[in-house]
């Protein structure tokens, strides 16, 4: 018998090293069972605000892609300036951080109209895609879904159209739809930490030993 196959080859899966550290990982995760059911509720809080006013979830989506694109723009702005420093191409580079920024500064100025753009946007990507699929779904075979498959783009298209056609209550729509997946998303989040709690309580992190 070969001495790796007693101790273990810690280049392989299931040595005695990578055993160490999956449990590392497992008790760093239940140490920190407060800061995933923070999170949970986080995102419960969230989507019950999205259900309940989506109006005021809109906005906040829209002023954050306001920030992002305004953060992101300086930083390609940046980048270009060095780029010029080093002799090397800038222009498309500083006239993509302007369009950033100046994309930010309409969505923090205007977020109604940013926000039905986002709608339409998602829309004419609901029709296309479902349009993809349904003439995907022509080549499938009766037997394997066919007409499932058929059923799901229309569904799209449907729901596409609905949002190119009335952007105000789609936007509402799509706000009710992510406020349920942030409420789903944190019950989940929830369960876990609390599984987590129970672990951390049973198995303690061990102290260290004071002195050599």
């Amino acid at each position: 018998m070969s001495t790796s196959s007693v101790s273990g080859d810690p280049c392989r899966g299931g040595g005695p090293f990578d055993i160490d550290r999956l449990a590392a990982k497992n008790a760093v995760l239940a140490h920190n069972w407060w800061a995933i059911a923070l999170r949970g509720l986080a995102a419960i809080i969230f989507g019950f605000i999205a259900v309940l006013m989506p109006g005021v979830a809109i906005l906040s989506l829209t002023l954050v892609f306001a920030i992002f694109a305004a953060v992101d723009g300086i930083a390609t702005i940046l980048a270009a300036l060095r780029a010029a420093r080093q002799g090397e191409a800038w222009l498309f580079l500083f006239l993509a951080g302007l369009v950033k920024i100046a994309a930010g500064a309409f969505a923090a100025f205007w977020p109604g109209i940013t926000a039905l753009v986002f709608v339409m946007v998602f829309g004419v990507g609901e029709v296309i895609g479902g349009g993809l699929t349904f003439g995907s779904a022509l080549d499938l075979k009766e037997d394997h879904g066919r007409w499932w498959l058929a059923l799901g783009g229309l569904l799209a298209v449907a729901f596409g159209l609905f949002l190119l056609l009335t952007p105000v209550i789609g936007a509402v729509v799509l706000s009710w739809w992510l406020g349920i997946y942030a409420i789903a998303l944190g019950i989940v989040e929830l369960v876990l930490a609390f599984r987590l709690h129970a672990r951390h309580v049973e198995h303690p992190p061990l102290a260290h030993p004071q002195g050599a």
